[in-house]
């Protein structure tokens, strides 16, 4: 099997299992060279309360003119944080030329959870993310991001299959090809819905929650969907693949006294 160059493009977090540094361990585990290109230097996951972050966008406006002079091509790019709008569009320019060549674009809008957008997320960046959709190939918001995305009414208590399904319109009509809505209760039953362009088809998986929260489980999944998608799985065989293993790792670690930090999951790799 020929494994793939993989471009992350996310933050960079100092203290916790977040972002970059929960996926990076993993796609590079699954066998992919994987690289990054950080969006923002966080000192610490935003659980805490209180945090310092540097945005890099005047760095990444400097980095791709020399990658495009060396020549430095990637099978795909996975898209976390964007730490504005003017780095939403350096960024999107940039996957769209690559996508224009071949790459696979997947997007991670980052935004908030319950109903809420996360601390130093601003409402500008509803309109940057948008942006980034309009170029992927998927999206994995979860239920709060894709309700912002696309203007509708969050409700705690969930959706019908009917609302379940104008959520992933509405997020198509921005401009993905394929989506996944997670963290989404439907009909009653917590569930990752989705969407595949290839063969046209909904579906929608359940899942049995665990009530503890940690940070970074979102990237635990994208990393897994990730590296199962690149290794020629369909989206909803990876789907379950990437649901099942930030199911064992949240079991794994439930009793973890500090949460906020994340799972180490570096300890836990072979069971991916």
């Amino acid at each position: 099997m020929t494994k793939k160059q993989i471009l992350l493009i996310n933050d960079i977090c100092g203290y916790g299992k977040v972002a970059t540094a929960a996926m990076l361990p993993i796609l590079s585990y699954l066998g992919h060279s994987t690289y990054n290109l950080p969006t923002a230097i966080v000192s610490n996951t935003l659980d805490y309360g209180k945090f310092n972050i540097l945005d890099t966008t005047d760095y990444i406006q400097g980095v791709f003119p020399v990658w495009k002079e060396l020549g430095f091509h990637y099978d795909a790019i996975a898209t976390g944080f964007i730490a504005s709008e003017r780095q939403a569009r350096i960024v999107s320019q940039y996957c769209r030329e690559q996508a224009a060549s071949g790459t696979t674009i997947y997007v991670d809008p980052i935004m908030g959870d319950e109903g809420k957008l996360y601390n130093g997320v601003t409402p500008a960046a509803i309109q940057s993310m948008r942006e980034m959709i309009a170029v992927a190939d998927l999206i994995y918001p979860n239920h709060t991001e894709a309700c912002y995305l696309t203007d509708h009414e969050y409700h705690a208590e969930g959706v019908t299959q009917a609302e379940a399904d104008a959520l992933v319109d509405g997020l198509r009509a921005i401009g993905t090809r394929s989506v996944l809505i997670t963290s989404i209760v439907v009909d009653g039953q917590p569930s990752v819905v989705g969407y595949n362009h290839l063969t046209n088809e909904r579906f929608a998986l359940p899942y049995t929650e665990i009530p503890v929260h940690f940070p970074g489980t979102g990237d635990i999944f994208s990393a897994v969907l990730i590296g199962h998608l690149l290794d020629g799985d369909e989206i909803q065989k990876a789907t379950r693949q990437a649901m099942d293993a930030v199911y064992k790792l949240i079991d794994l670690n439930k009793t973890n006294e500090d949460k906020n930090r994340g799972i180490p999951l570096e300890k836990y790799l072979s069971i991916l």
